[in-house]
């Protein structure tokens, strides 16, 4: 679909989203560990994956204290593919790579699409949501907001991008267009 305009918005925090993985890869190698101290001979997979994992969390840590993005994906992964090799609740390891697949998507910035048709919210499963269901749309100040006929008001800051690839007033025009477009009909 082709959009007319497309407006990137904040996320509000990648912080839950990177506390939730620490503690799920750190309860994992702990796992891997207990089932090393338990078991009568040693695994060699459970224990490269518990060090891999490990080294992988120590490098995130270090990254984040200066102050760069860090991802969980490939140490979710790992664990995940560790809980295979374990002797009990491998069903974990389904959940360990839906997490993987679903820390990018919680952590990407929002996108809100606006056509000349529909306006799309492009989260996991994009919401299409048509001009009719709205009473205003708005972006003021870096601020938008979607006004909805049902009484809901969406508002969140925009992504503060360098480039100018069009003004607010021009959003703002482009929007009550529509809107006349839709009462009309």
């Amino acid at each position: 679909m082709r959009y007319q305009y497309v407006v990137i918005l904040k996320r509000d925090n990648e912080r839950p989203a990177d506390i939730i993985s620490l503690c799920l890869c750190l309860l994992s190698v702990l796992a891997f560990i207990f089932q090393q101290l338990n078991a009568s001979h040693l695994n060699f997979f459970l224990s490269f994956a518990a060090a891999i994992i490990i080294s992988g969390l120590v490098m995130n840590l270090i990254a984040a204290k200066k102050g760069n993005r860090v991802r969980y994906k490939n140490w979710l992964l790992i664990a995940g593919l560790a809980w295979i090799g374990m002797p009990y609740f491998q069903w974990l390891a389904v959940l360990f790579f839906i997490f993987a697949m679903l820390e990018y998507q919680a952590k990407y910035p929002l996108e809100v699409g606006f056509s000349n048709d529909m306006v799309v919210i492009n989260t996991l499963f994009k919401k299409k949501i048509p001009w009719s269901d709205f009473n205003n749309v708005m972006l003021k100040d870096g601020l938008l907001t979607l006004d909805f006929k049902n009484n809901k008001l969406f508002q969140k800051e925009a992504l503060d991008d360098d480039e100018v690839d069009a003004d607010e007033d021009e959003f703002n025009d482009y929007c009550m267009e529509q809107l006349k477009n839709v009462r009309m009909c």
